[in-house]
């Protein structure tokens, strides 16, 4: 049974076209992957499904009665509310139904048998479905889920406006989750989640009994929890069944062939065009000749797509530091109060670090603090005299100022070629440097930002989930522009794949946290 039909949907911004003539279908229970590199459109096909905006051309078509939950990559929460209430809120709908029943309680008291046999039925209508969806255990729910999530650490009564970016996606997700959708949307959701989490979040897609769609640059968690892949190229939407490794042995597939088709069509063309302009003049054979030039225009011709912009990455180094570029002495990290224990370490010159840990102990936190962006709670921590540092932040940028605007404004004794050049090396389009930071997608927005980055020179290089919403390519390439960089680096990632053989040390943040874990 299919639940979502899209026909022939067309979709651009100004002269950048992002989806062209594409179809989509969902069956009841398909757990589908939308795949494809940065900036193709997945965001947007996922906008115009859910309603946010609408298609240049084309139909949508949901299937009637269908309830949806879609969690993307810029959703808000709301000053004042704490996280029980937001989490509770995925309840609203059952809560209106309860508030419903007891107004029908509170009109049998007065009213006629015939009304009060029809009264009665909605009540038991209403009892059923509040029972069947677990209104009654809602609590219960709640307290697994944020437990899942690695919520109840951060406290349930904690006013959202409080929480870091990270937490927020978390509550975001917890609540979509719990709302148990029909059809399950989730855009980027293990961006913000450590390894735990993310496992719990993997063994929950893998029993999900509805339909979901998945964008995820995390290949391996994708991998595990999707059974049909579309993948979205140069603006065109093809579907293929099975998980991600299925879909890129048939991807390899069908490119090797048409670049066969191609090249013997090529040869074919070719052969063609030099028999029509050696006869095309002589009497005896201008027939033949003309036989041939309409055999080629009536050709259908094959073209190949043209090859992406794949970002090149390099970190600038610059002078030596001292052997010791960190030194920290019975350092406390915290705001309000202590996250930590009293810790002592030293970050030696060329060490490459990674920071792991559940979400909320203060990785972030520790970076900053490292850095002297934020004071410590009690302690001292000390940077070489001669540390230049370049800092990825996990936050986007949101700016009206274009992407070109905004490296110009940080280096402006750049031409605009230059800038231009710079921003292309990341792998962004025209299109993509003209464009307003705040329009931009996660992993567009972060190669500007890495940009920024690979035009200064520095000794000590300190990233914050670098590879948040960045597509596989662009991992890989940043995981070689690491790996190669002469300096020191301290990073945080959730994703060990990226950081297992290309730092000298992991340092489990677990090990100096003051809560319960």
């Amino acid at each position: 049974m299919s639940i979502l039909n899209v026909e022939h949907v067309t979709h651009g911004f100004g002269a950048r076209q992002i989806l062209n003539d594409a179809s989509f279908r969902l069956l009841k229970g398909e757990h589908i992957g939308l795949v494809g590199a940065n900036g193709e459109g997945k965001t947007t096909f996922l906008n115009i499904i859910t309603g946010k905006i609408l298609p240049d051309e084309g139909k949508i078509e949901w299937c009637r009665h269908i309830t949806t939950g879609y969690l993307d990559q810029y959703s808000t929460l709301e000053k004042g509310m704490t996280i029980y209430d937001v989490l509770k809120d995925a309840f609203r709908y059952l809560s209106d139904m309860e508030q419903e029943m007891l107004s029908l309680y509170d009109k049998m008291s007065d009213c006629t048998e015939e009304e009060m046999d029809e009264m009665m039925q909605s009540v038991g209508e209403i009892q059923d479905i509040l029972e069947n969806n677990g209104y009654y255990t809602i609590d219960s729910r709640i307290s697994e889920y944020a437990n899942g999530l690695g919520l109840n650490e951060i406290g349930l009564d904690r006013d959202v406006s409080e929480l870091s970016g990270g937490q927020r996606a978390k509550v975001l997700l917890a609540k979509v989750l719990l709302e148990n959708p029909m059809i399950l949307i989730l855009d980027e959701p293990t961006n913000f989640l450590d390894e735990n989490h993310i496992n719990w979040l993997r063994n929950f897609l893998q029993n999900y009994s509805n339909a979901f769609i998945l964008v995820s640059h995390d290949i391996p968690f994708l991998n595990s929890v999707v059974n049909v892949i579309y993948h979205v190229e140069n603006a065109v939407l093809t579907r293929y069944t099975g998980d991600y490794e299925n879909f890129q042995r048939m991807y390899e597939l069908k490119k090797r062939q048409l670049e066969q088709a191609y090249e013997k069509q090529q040869k074919e063309i070719a052969g063609l065009e030099d028999f029509v302009a050696r006869n095309k003049a002589r009497a005896a054979t201008a027939n033949m000749a003309r036989s041939r030039q309409r055999k080629l225009d009536k050709m259908d011709k094959i073209t190949l797509a043209k090859e992406k912009i794949k970002p090149v990455f390099g970190f600038l180094p610059s002078r030596t530091t001292g052997k010791v570029v960190i030194d920290a002495r019975d350092l406390v990290l915290g705001y309000d109060e202590p996250l930590t224990k009293p810790m002592s370490f030293q970050v030696e010159r060329y060490q490459k670090i990674a920071v792991k840990g559940v979400n909320g102990l203060g990785k972030s936190t520790l970076l900053k603090t490292m850095l002297g962006i934020i004071p410590p709670v009690s302690g001292t921590v000390t940077l070489d005299q001669f540390a230049e540092i370049c800092y990825f932040e996990q936050e986007e940028i949101s700016s009206e100022k274009t992407a070109l605007e905004k490296i110009w404004e940080e280096y402006p004794s750049m031409t605009n070629a230059e800038v231009r050049g710079a921003l292309a090396k990341c792998g962004l389009t025209s299109e993509h440097i003209t464009s307003q930071m705040k329009v931009l997608s996660g992993g567009e927005n972060a190669k500007v930002r890495l940009c920024s980055l690979m035009l200064k020179p520095c000794n000590l290089l300190v990233l914050d989930e670098p590879t948040n919403h960045l597509d596989t390519y662009a991992k890989e390439e940043l995981k070689r522009a690491v790996s190669e960089y002469r300096g020191t680096v301290v990073l945080v990632s959730h994703e060990p794949e990226f950081y297992m053989d290309i730092v000298t040390d992991v340092w489990n943040l677990e090990k100096w946290t003051t809560k319960i874990i």
